[in-house]
């Protein structure tokens, strides 16, 4: 049920990479040893799912969530509000862009691998996106977290980039933050702390005039 389930789905780049050697492992081991192939083929659905990237449509206007998971930091770092969400293992974890603009510069830092959901995860290994946007400056960063130990950005610089497009993706595991341009206040965000969203879809904030 669980591999049928995925099969509609598109999946996210690498997921051969992860899925095929299960896959064949599973058809050999299965002809000697059934019931250990059996969970090797539940191994192979759960990967299938893992990469899944389904369509996602935003659900109005506004800035979107660049991940599915859940929001764990809302705070304001000078003129501007960053909201971090934390994604599960069993979370979509392809990051979409928040706004429209342009990317400026995509860098990636390397870092440590400490859970994503800690306060000292922005120390871990990272890929920063700045954006320049109508409303100011913009930044997404794909945060990777103690199982995720490889970011796949694609996008680069010059790069422009429209809402709810597909930005990129963590392997098993991560967090995705997001700082809002200049001009967005606390009044303007439509989530709270510990609040489920969804990537390309769920409102994070919106301006009076939009």
């Amino acid at each position: 049920m669980l591999i049928l389930s995925v099969l509609s789905n598109r999946f996210a780049p690498g997921v051969r990479r992860y899925a095929i050697p299960v896959f064949i492992f599973a058809g050999v081991i299965g002809v000697i040893i059934p019931p250990v192939g059996a969970v090797a083929l539940l191994i192979g659905g759960a990967i299938l799912w893992f990469f899944r990237d389904p369509s996602r449509q935003p659900s109005g206007p506004g800035i979107v969530a660049p991940a599915e998971g859940r929001i764990t930091v809302i705070r304001e770092e000078g003129e501007q509000i960053r909201i971090g969400i934390f994604l599960n293992v069993t979370d979509v974890h392809v990051a979409r862009a928040p706004i429209d603009g342009e990317v400026t510069q995509c860098t990636h830092r390397e870092g440590a691998h400490r859970p994503a959901f800690m306060k000292d995860s922005t120390r871990n290994e990272r890929v920063d996106i700045a954006v320049t946007t109508s409303d100011g400056p913009a930044e997404i960063s794909l945060i990777a977290g103690a199982v995720a130990r490889r970011i796949h950005p694609y996008i680069d610089n010059g790069m422009s980039i429209d809402r709810a497009q597909r930005i990129g993706h963590i392997d098993f595991g991560s967090r995705v933050d997001v700082v809002l341009p200049p001009g967005y206040t606390a009044d303007d965000l439509l989530i709270t702390d510990g609040q489920k969203v969804r990537a390309g879809e769920s409102i994070v904030a919106r301006k009076n005039n939009q």
